[in-house]
């Protein structure tokens, strides 16, 4: 017992002081359940099934005696080295890792069976010692909140984030979703198979506003990980900010989108989602070069519209995933957001070690963001950078591949769904198999589908106003895509007696449409 006590007093002397000071303070001794740490360890050694019940609820740092943590850790090993866990097997353990004194020697790991009748409650002992860890956790957790609370150069957004991820941590290391019997996972089946027999509307999930689209992906699911994947000046912040805007704006039911732009500003993002709306040309907007009767356009169908949007833009620069994982968590309590986009994924940081090679970073990042999106039950549409060796295959062969994806493997191993955006002007095609023009021709491949088939989607590019419409709608116009008129080959110079498009009743200088979509968007 008094070696046991010896533990203890070494376990409360590596203690933070923040916790010593409170624990001394208040005159309260940390929780704990000494007794039932031996119950449970006694139990493991005399029954030898009874360690699958226990390693799912419990980890070595759940024991309050430092003695008992080395034990459970030396089961652990035993464990991992396919050997049976009992008496013998435990003690040689511990004297191989010169801990056997350190906890008491074989008296000590003996005496822990002698106390034990059954092993039949081992499972709520357990969950009571892991119960009296996350006491002592958060007692710990909100000792180190107090002590930096009281310092003046603490931020304080900095602090909320860091005390919301450490409360995370404990949730997401400790607090495991157990085993689902099959009846009940049935009865949601059913019930959710009849919801959708009687539904009207085909789309499941959130609309992406594309018709044919969502025909294909009954629009974004809850819980799925999207990759939308491109090469530099695509159209990809384009694509994802139509995305959001028709989310946020369907006439049936607005979602809340939560943005992150690690790449553009906040103001930025905005002045391209406004010119998608209002349908005046992007480099007008950010000049600020608006007619008075533009500038009444701008205010009529784009402020008017997305003042009320629920849309939330974070363009915090370098943000890693533990803060991202906090802030969507606080957005989704807050305004219940229903989809999370981020732009984009080779931006952020991973928060590992100073070994870590950033293809395990961005490994670490893609399983986070897909555990993320499980949590919150909500769609993660993550942006991300192709590789060059899309540019180096042979002319004619530049569709992107899965293989294509820059930096890491895991990436599309995590996702749920890839998309790759192709724009064959990007790479000077000008025309398609029939000779057509196909300027603005914006290809959306759909590579990778885990409940869904593979299929490529024809959209049109209208990027001087960050706009993509249906393909098939009125050759530039259509859904929500404003209203264009041909003008007359031989009106422009060096057109080739090419159609060109302007819009009608804007008085845009007459600019035509060709000159400077281009841009890098």
């Amino acid at each position: 017992m008094e070696l046991t006590n010896l533990g203890t007093d070494r376990g409360r002397s590596r203690r933070k002081p923040s916790t010593d000071l409170n624990t001394m303070v208040y005159g309260k001794v940390p929780p704990q359940a000494k007794e039932l740490e031996e119950a449970v360890l006694g139990a493991v050694m005399l029954e030898k099934s009874a360690f699958d019940t226990v390693v799912e609820i419990l980890k070595p740092e759940c024991f309050y005696v430092e003695a008992h943590q080395k034990i459970y850790r030396a089961m652990l090993n035993l464990q991992q080295k396919n050997q049976p866990i009992d008496i013998l097997t435990v003690v040689e353990e511990l004297r191989s890792a010169s801990e056997l004194e350190l906890i008491g020697g074989p008296y000590y790991v003996t005496k822990l069976t002698n106390a034990v009748v059954s092993s039949a409650n081992i499972e709520a002992h357990a969950r009571i010692i892991l119960q009296k860890f996350i006491q002592r956790e958060l007692i710990r957790i909100s000792g180190e909140i107090i002590t930096e609370s009281y310092e003046d150069s603490t931020d304080v957004f900095d602090l909320l984030d860091v005390a919301e991820s450490k409360l995370f941590e404990i949730t997401n290391n400790h607090l495991r979703k157990n085993f689902d019997s099959i009846d009940s996972v049935l009865v949601k089946t059913v019930q959710r198979i009849e919801d959708m027999r009687h539904r009207t509307e085909e789309i499941t999930g959130v609309p992406s506003g594309f018709k044919t689209l969502d025909q294909v992906t009954y629009g974004w699911q809850p819980s799925d990980l999207v990759i939308l994947a491109a090469r530099p000046a695509v159209g990809k912040t384009a694509f994802a900010l139509n995305l959001a805007r028709n989310a946020a704006l369907n006439a049936a039911k607005p979602t809340g989108v939560a943005l992150f732009s690690l790449e553009m500003s906040s103001a930025q993002l905005v002045q391209r989602i406004l010119s998608a709306e209002s349908e005046i040309w992007l480099e007008k907007i950010s000049r600020g070069k608006l007619e008075e009767h533009e500038m009444k356009q701008l205010y009529t169908k784009g402020i008017q519209r997305l003042a009320q949007a629920p849309i939330y833009i974070d363009d915090t620069a370098a943000l890693n995933i533990f803060e991202l994982r906090a802030k969507c968590r606080r957005l989704k309590n807050k305004h219940d957001i229903g989809i999370i986009i981020i732009d984009y994924l080779q931006l952020m940081s991973g928060g590992g070690g100073k070994n870590t090679n950033r293809e395990q970073e961005i490994s670490q990042i893609s399983r986070n963001l897909k555990t993320l999106a499980k949590e919150l039950s909500v769609p993660i549409i993550a942006l991300s950078q192709l590789s060059r060796a899309v540019e180096t295959r042979k002319e004619g062969n530049k569709m992107p591949q899965l293989s294509d994806l820059r930096e890491s493997g895991a990436i599309e191993q995590d996702a749920d769904m890839v998309m790759f955006i192709y724009r064959p002007e990007y790479y000077d095609i000008t025309q398609n198999e029939m000779g057509e023009n196909n300027k603005g021709e914006t290809h959306i491949r759909i590579a990778k589908h885990r409940n869904g088939s593979l299929e490529t989607i024809k959209l049109r590019a209208q990027l001087h106003i960050q706009k993509f419409v249906e393909f098939e709608e009125d050759d530039f116009g259509g859904i929500g895509g404003g209203n264009w008129k041909p003008v007359p080959s031989g009106d422009q110079e060096g057109n080739g007696g090419a159609k060109l498009y302007i819009q009608a009743g804007s008085k845009m200088n007459d600019m035509p449409f060709g000159e400077d979509e281009d841009a890098p968007f």
